[in-house]
């Protein structure tokens, strides 16, 4: 009975893409634990295939950092590319989100969500953080028209 509530439970959870590191530069120097870095992630657009988005964000180090208890600040950037044909997977939804992260314990998290420009037949992505209690108006923006492929 409970691996299928469980099951049922996993089926309901949105489609997130998951992320993998690029690369990653240090910015400060900390003598214990690890520094704080700028991280590159790559991901795919789980619902639009021939689309990867390119995340680069501060993740904060030293030995709350290396714990898992630091707080990561709200500034991030994001480049989305066509490398591929373009092929939907199930009905887009205006706001939907496609790639979620927790940036501290508890409360915060960065999020990146797919809108569609009908009129310029255009996916527009937007990442920003949100707080329980208080989110941040940082955010950055990329967008990619819907072009035909060369085979």
């Amino acid at each position: 009975m409970f691996k299928g509530l469980f099951a049922a439970a996993l089926l309901a959870l949105p489609m997130l893409a998951s992320a993998d590191v690029v690369g990653e530069v240090s910015t400060v120097f900390k003598v214990l634990g690890p520094n704080d870095k700028i991280v590159v992630e790559a991901f795919d657009d789980p619902k639009v295939e021939g689309v990867t988005c390119y995340l680069s964000r501060a993740k904060t180090g030293g030995v709350k950092g290396g714990l898992g208890l630091a707080e990561d600040r709200a500034e991030a950037s994001i480049a989305c590319r066509q490398v591929g044909p373009i092929k939907f997977s199930g009905q887009l939804k205006d706001g939907e989100e496609v790639f979620k992260e927790r940036t501290s314990l508890v409360f915060k998290t960065m999020q990146v969500v797919r809108f569609f420009d009908k009129k310029r037949n255009t996916l527009v992505y937007l990442v920003y953080s949100d707080r329980i209690i208080e989110g941040s108006p940082q955010n950055a923006v990329t967008a990619i028209p819907i072009l035909p492929w060369a085979q």
